[in-house]
């Protein structure tokens, strides 16, 4: 089968480098920090702590499309933020972000998925470095052939 891809080339703008704050919600902190520099579309990377952790996690659903979609899960104590990356974009004005995440906990155990927005509180710190994405602009949409709203990159 070939493959097939929906892309656009875009440029490397602004790199902004910051810390999100304890108590701070870990995607709230990001996208005030986009915001605060004027940033509508990034590429993020981060590493820290988190007091819980509000994620999502790839789950069997025979009735979808896919037979594939989504439940929510809510970890909660201390984790350690071990690698996160995903991108911010814009749906109508406002900020719409995607982040997976590889978090450990205090007895070692690993655990991964996609975060939930305003579910992880920053324990210590998030560092993270946010890359600019100029002349594209990422919003969710419909997708018709999977039955799930995902994000398509377009020049803008």
């Amino acid at each position: 089968m070939a493959a097939r891809i929906e892309g656009v080339c875009g440029t490397a703008g602004k790199v902004v480098i910051a810390r999100i704050l304890p108590g701070s919600d870990m995607i709230e902190g990001i996208e005030e920090a986009c915001g605060q520099n004027g940033i509508k579309c990034a590429y993020v990377s981060c590493i820290g702590s988190v007091r819980e952790t509000g994620y999502m996690y790839l789950k069997e659903k025979p009735e979808t499309k896919l037979g594939a979609g989504y439940g929510e899960m809510k970890k909660e104590g201390l984790s350690e933020l071990v690698s996160c990356s995903g991108f911010v974009g814009q749906r109508d004005g406002k900020y719409d972000s995607h982040f997976h995440a590889t978090l450990c906990d205090l007895e070692g155990k690993v655990f991964a998925g996609h975060m939930v927005r305003g579910e992880s509180p920053v324990l210590a710190t998030i560092d993270v470095v946010i890359m600019e994405i100029g002349g594209v602009e990422l919003a969710r949409r419909d997708d018709q052939e999977i039955g799930l709203p995902v994000f398509s990159p377009k020049k803008c």
